[in-house]
Formats: structure tokens, sequence, C-alpha cells
């Protein structure tokens, strides 16, 4: 799943995303693209649970397109 994160603006920011992320679902794979401000997550959590998680972390995340 993909969400645009459009205040995710330096390493501090992908560090703290991934860490909500893995705290929710510790086998998750997260990769940011910080140039476009893009997140994909691959989780078996459901995507709402993933973007709460995401905005734990202090960032709006709204689902994107690939």
């Amino acid at each position: 799943m993909n969400f645009s994160v459009p205040d995710m603006s330096c390493g501090h920011c992908t560090a703290s995303i991934e860490k909500a992320v893995k705290a929710a679902d510790p086998d998750a794979g997260v990769s940011c693209d910080l140039p476009n401000r893009q997140v994909r997550v691959d989780s078996t959590l459901p995507t709402d649970r993933v973007q709460a998680a995401i905005r734990d972390a202090g960032y709006e995340a709204e689902p994107a397109t690939a």
C-alpha cells in the first residue's frame, strides 16, 4: 500500500514513520521515497491501521496510487 505524506521532508521523518509502522507490525516492509513524499508499506495490517500508525508518528498520510 502507498501513502502520500506531504510533511515528510528529511531522514528523521522517514525514520519516525518507519519506527511507527514497525511498532504496529514488526514484520512490515517500509520504504520511503523522500523526493516524492511517498511511503510504501508491505503489511498484513489493513490500510487504515497503517495510516493511523503514520498519523500517530505526527504525519498526515493519505492513500496514494503507486
